[in-house]
């Protein structure tokens, strides 16, 4: 599923870019993906489109507000991608309501522990559903793993 968002993200730069999910489907079958891994994929594009839609009915929280996980969130997440969440919504760029959707599309995935790289890829397909582009800095480390950086 999660080499097809990347295909997705890769080879439409904008969501309205995306055929629709008929099309889609036998775009993604004649470039090789299996047809169980596009229907996942496909569910889990519903379910963002969803989320997405139910965003603006959401009420913002406080700025004083502490965010605990629960258990089950825990277990999907696991330390290392709550930590990063916790760095992305320290340095900016990951808003409170991003914060819950990305929590919510991870828990869709129904993996536990879900990898740090499949992290990575669901915020980019939060911030390509969204149209919205954080900065280079922030697609540099949401691309590039930490053992291939260079240190200056």
């Amino acid at each position: 599923m999660f080499d097809i968002l990347m295909y997705l993200y890769e080879s439409y730069w904008h969501p309205e870019a995306c055929p629709e999910f008929g099309q889609l489907t036998r775009k993604l079958s004649a470039a090789g993906f299996e047809n169980d891994e596009i229907h996942e994929a496909l569910d889990w594009l519903r379910g963002l489109d969803s989320a997405v839609g139910g965003l603006k009915t959401q009420q913002a929280p406080s700025p004083h507000a502490i965010r605990l996980y629960a258990q089950q969130e825990l277990d999907c997440l696991g330390l290392e991608a709550i930590g990063y969440l916790n760095f992305l919504e320290s340095a900016g760029v990951l808003k409170p309501h991003l914060r819950e959707l990305t929590i919510e599309r991870a828990l869709a995935t129904g993996m536990q522990p879900l990898p740090l790289e499949h992290l990575k890829t669901i915020l980019l397909m939060i911030f390509w559903r969204l149209d919205e582009e954080p900065d280079a800095l922030i697609l540099d480390e949401l691309f590039v793993e930490a053992d291939d950086r260079v240190v200056h």
